[in-house]
């Protein structure tokens, strides 16, 4: 594992603790919310998405950033709704669940992107047709077809 790789690891690792401990500051402070709120759209999405083995190709590049936000937000409701349901949300205990997952998140491997498996943006996809095959599949001699 390179340097560079490492070091976004242990960026990621330690994102959600600076989080929380910038809500130490004094309420308001545009310092204050600014991080939080960052962590929370993008800190346990790309922990999970990132990093990819290899060197990722630019549309696997497009589709972490595409996915870390709206996965991270996911991951956060699920956090707060269950927190919730055991009456044990506050904002302290919220940032220290997600903190934790993205702290275990950063040291595993990275989910496998679709992007990244296909080469994205070395060839275009197939053209689909009305069934769903592809140009390939036609007349592949399936026997359903007329």
């Amino acid at each position: 594992m390179n340097r560079t790789r490492t070091q976004l690891r242990a960026v990621l690792a330690c994102s959600g603790w600076i989080a929380l401990a910038v809500t130490l500051l004094p309420g308001g402070a545009l310092l204050r919310w600014i991080p939080v709120l960052l962590f929370v759209t993008f800190g346990p999405g790309l922990a999970l998405l990132h990093p990819q083995p290899g060197v990722p190709r630019p549309g696997a590049r497009l589709e972490l950033f595409a996915l870390a936000a709206p996965l991270s937000w996911s991951l956060a409701t699920l956090a707060a709704t269950a927190l919730f349901l055991v009456r044990g949300f506050s904002a302290t205990v919220f940032l220290i669940s997600l903190a934790a997952f993205c702290t275990v998140a950063a040291l595993l491997p990275g989910l496998p992107l679709p992007a990244a498996l296909r080469g994205a943006g070395d060839e275009p996809d197939e053209p689909v047709d009305a069934v769903g095959a592809g140009a390939a599949g036609a007349g592949s001699g399936t026997g359903g077809e007329p």
